[in-house]
Order: C-alpha cells, then structure tokens, then sequence
C-alpha cells in the first residue's frame, strides 16, 4: 500500500490528523507520522519534524500543517520526493503548490479522510 507522512501528526484525538492517522492504518496504509509533540498514533512514534527525518519511498505527503507554519519546512516537504501532496482544509498553500509542480510533484486539496472513505486515495 502507499507509504504516507503525515505532517502534523498528533496524539491528540480530536485532531483530524489522529484521525487520519488511525484510518490510513485501518485501510492498510504504512505512515510515517512526523510532528513537533511526542508521543504515538496508532502504534508508530511521532517523529520530530524539528529533525527534518529522512524518510525514503514516499507515495503521499498529507499536510495538517497551516500556510502560516509550512515555510520553515517546505524545503523538507519537497525533499522527501512524494508522488502527491495533499492539502487538507485549512492548509492550502498556493506557493507550495505551484513549487510541488514544478517538480513534478501532484498536488490536491482534499480530505485524506473524505478520499479514504470514498475509496480516492
């Protein structure tokens, strides 16, 4: 299945990017959830995205991170190498985009929650 990171990723339950995370490895998805609090979800460690983690063999990038916080880490981002980019709401970033596309990076604003139940993702 495809290797997703999720960045943004919390412990907290409320949290769409908890969600996310519990329904991806429901829907037999490998993620790699990097964030800046520690702790677990769904049986993977947060990793610090304060430590730029190398991740390889990345499929999706699923943001739960605000334009307001993603400059610091587009450099990151994009180094990862995804196939997709997925801005969930609240986290559509024109510039990003466009620099994703670029290089050669799909991009889509969607709900990984909503592409998971519907079958999209």
């Amino acid at each position: 299945m495809k290797k997703t990171v999720i960045i943004g990723a919390s412990t907290n339950p409320s949290r769409y990017s908890f969600l996310a995370a519990e329904m991806l490895t429901d829907y037999g998805h490998e993620i790699v959830p990097v964030g800046i609090k520690k702790g677990s979800v769904s049986g993977k460690p947060i990793l610090d995205l304060r430590q730029k983690p190398p991740v390889s063999d990345v499929d999706t990038v699923t943001l739960y991170i605000g334009p307001q916080h993603q400059p610091e880490w587009v450099d990151y981002i994009l180094g990862l190498k995804p196939k997709r980019i997925i801005f969930n709401p609240g986290t559509e970033n024109d510039s990003l985009m466009k620099q994703a596309s670029r290089q050669g990076i799909e991009t889509l604003e969607a709900c990984t929650l909503v592409m998971l139940r519907t079958r999209q993702y």
